[in-house]
């Protein structure tokens, strides 16, 4: 079989890296609705820490968060490579997609339920009556405040995470990847989990100012430590892509990226 052109190649990495930054973005825009306890997963006491007063905060997080890391990841290798220009590409049509799937989830849970689903679905596990639709809705309607705060949050954070990142490998060069990827990751984040907060629950929804201080803080504290532990994932991934391009080839780009970038 014929081998793939370096331009072949190049053009099918930036595919399969914009398709899982679609995908992990999509789905942890969709499954944040669900608040989880860290706490009671790891099977210890709850927090109960005091910030700001008399608020009592426990470590809950969206399950969103979840995988919002490995976005962010994903987001700092198309960076390495395609510089400026392929990440702003992707974010802006990764919250295109995320804006139209919305769009779709509202228009589908306007619909008329079928009878025969409702009867079939009346009861739970456990024989307690529930009403399959409303619970239909209430798990994939969200709340304007929180789609629009999400958007928002999510473009800023990329707009804010490839600018220090570029900054950071202006100092850097092409060493010390764990410098500009986790450097980049942990301002932008910084930024991201206080603005979705602020615009959809303290904006849009009835969370005070404290509130917002106190969960943005614990949001950001899992985020940064992810970030830390992820580091080890960019030299898994470099090295792949050192492998499927060719050293030479991967180093070519990663230089032409950031020359672009900073021009």
């Amino acid at each position: 079989m014929p081998s793939y052109s370096f331009t072949n190649k190049r053009t099918n990495l930036y595919i399969f890296l914009s398709a899982i930054f679609l995908t992990n973005t999509l789905i942890a825009e969709i499954i944040g609705v669900k608040i989880f306890s860290v706490e009671t997963l790891l099977g210890t006491q709850p927090a109960h820490i005091h910030l700001f007063g008399d608020f009592v905060l426990d470590f809950n997080l969206t399950a969103g968060a979840v995988i919002w890391p490995f976005v962010f990841v994903t987001s700092d290798i198309i960076n390495e490579y395609f510089g400026k220009a392929g990440v702003r590409r992707i974010s802006f049509l990764t919250a295109g997609f995320v804006a139209y799937s919305f769009v779709v989830i509202f228009a589908v849970t306007t619909l008329p339920p079928a009878q025969f689903w409702l009867d079939v679905n009346a009861t739970d596990g456990a024989g307690q009556p529930i009403n399959i639709n409303n619970a239909f809705q209430l798990i994939f309607r969200q709340g304007l405040g929180i789609i629009i705060g999400s958007l928002t949050a999510f473009l800023i954070g990329q707009i804010l995470d490839v600018s220090v990142f570029h900054a950071l490998r202006r100092i850097t060069g092409s060493q010390k990847i764990w410098l500009r990827a986790t450097g980049s990751t942990l301002v932008s984040q910084l930024v991201d989990s206080f603005v979705v907060l602020g615009i959809a629950f303290y904006i849009f929804g009835n969370w005070s100012l404290t509130q917002v201080l106190a969960v943005g803080i614990i949001n950001y504290i899992y985020k940064a430590a992810t970030a830390i532990l992820l580091t080890p994932l960019l030299y898994v991934a470099h090295y792949f892509i050192d492998r499927y391009l060719g050293k030479e080839h991967a180093e070519e780009l990663a230089n032409e990226s950031a020359m672009n970038s900073f021009m």
